[in-house]
């Protein structure tokens, strides 16, 4: 069976996405909370929200963050909702960025970043988006591994969709959260970074529409810094899609990531890119000369596509997923090379043409 760009390399386009180290090394035991106060100070942790319409699922966001920190900005990117009021309610400190620029989430990201200069000094940001909430206990052990843990400067944890009953799309996003425990080379929008780590590389890239994190953890790592994705809850998302064409949209952002993070990082997601390409563009260019030509050819490459969307099904049926959400789940696994395809033609094409890419939303 072809893996499908859903599958492992691309568990990432939203938030959580990790991919284990090929490199293995030993790390300190998890510590507790209470060894790192009774070895040195608590260390100053900070919350960066970013968000865009997102209403009740900001209030939420806020709600899970505000006990836990004692400093959260929120930086906005021309919302038409109530968001920046409730910000302000829950008693974030609110950035609305300028959109007569394009936006994008590592611009937000990093317009949060640059509040926190002007207050007191913050050893450890927590980045999360406006359509997650954090588990309880996950700010003190995250920054608890990053204490005791120097040589990392990246940690997330374990990341589940909120509403997974409600669509196939909602369960395939909670399937993709569950990526593996340990060291990584790239972690999701929701993690807990060392501030001056981060500075050091000069943020997040701007331009990137998508995959922002895995480009800024690659600089990281080239100096020398570690993820990792540890055994903890980090919290839950929001993805509330429920129409077809808002998961093919956000496939279609996966793809363009692929291919712009992908060009930057050649090492990044070699696996996905060569997936898309073989059963988005080849498949198809053979099964039509095969019609045109040779119609037993164009069979096979039919029954090629049968065969991973079985083999995919057949995977989720194991996961404890129903016969009838098995065979969706495979289905949508073996169509989304398409949607990735799309993605990374739009991005060449508007690389060619000296144009600068457009953020895709989905919700």
């Amino acid at each position: 069976m072809a893996e499908n760009s859903l599958d492992t390399a691309h568990r990432w386009p939203l938030h959580c996405m990790t991919i284990r180290h090929p490199k293995k090394e030993t790390i300190t035991t998890m510590p507790s909370t209470g060894e790192i106060e009774s070895g040195g100070p608590t260390p100053s942790v900070a919350a960066v929200i970013i968000g865009r319409n997102e209403g009740a699922r900001l209030v939420a966001c806020l709600a899970s963050v505000a006990p836990h920190v004692p400093q959260i900005v929120y930086v906005d990117s021309g919302s038409t909702d109530r968001s920046v009021e409730e910000a302000r309610r829950a008693g974030a400190q609110v950035v609305e960025l300028d959109m007569s620029r394009p936006f994008t989430a590592a611009r937000a990201r990093n317009a949060g970043l640059a509040a926190l200069q002007d207050g007191p000094e913050v050893q450890f940001v927590q980045f999360i988006d406006g359509d997650c909430r954090l588990a309880p206990g996950w700010i003190d052990t995250a920054a608890a591994f990053l204490s005791a843990n120097p040589a990392t400067v990246a940690v997330c944890g374990c990341l589940h969709e909120l509403d997974v009953q409600a669509s196939i799309y909602n369960r395939l996003c909670d399937w993709e959260w569950d990526t593996p425990i340990g060291r990584a080379d790239a972690c999701g929008g929701i993690a807990m970074m060392r501030q001056e780590a981060v500075a050091g590389v000069g943020g997040f890239r701007e331009d990137l529409i998508a995959g922002e994190e895995p480009d800024l953890c690659q600089r990281l790592i080239a100096r020398g810094g570690g993820i990792w994705r540890i055994d903890a809850s980090m919290g839950y998302h929001d993805a509330a899609i429920y129409r077809f064409s808002q998961w093919w949209r956000r496939n279609v952002r996966a793809g363009h990531a692929f291919a712009e993070v992908g060009g930057l990082h050649p090492t990044l997601y070699p696996a996905a890119r060569r997936r898309m390409v073989i059963w988005g563009a080849v498949l198809p260019a053979i099964a039509l000369a095969g019609g045109l030509w040779s119609p037993p050819l164009a069979v096979v490459v039919a029954a090629l596509y049968v065969a991973s969307w079985g083999r995919s099904s057949l995977r989720f049926a194991r996961l404890g997923y129903s016969a009838p959400d098995a065979a969706k789940a495979g289905g949508l696994l073996t169509l989304s090379k398409f949607c990735n395809l799309q993605g990374a033609a739009l991005y060449h094409l508007r690389r060619l043409r000296g144009r600068s890419s457009r953020i895709i939303e989905y919700k």
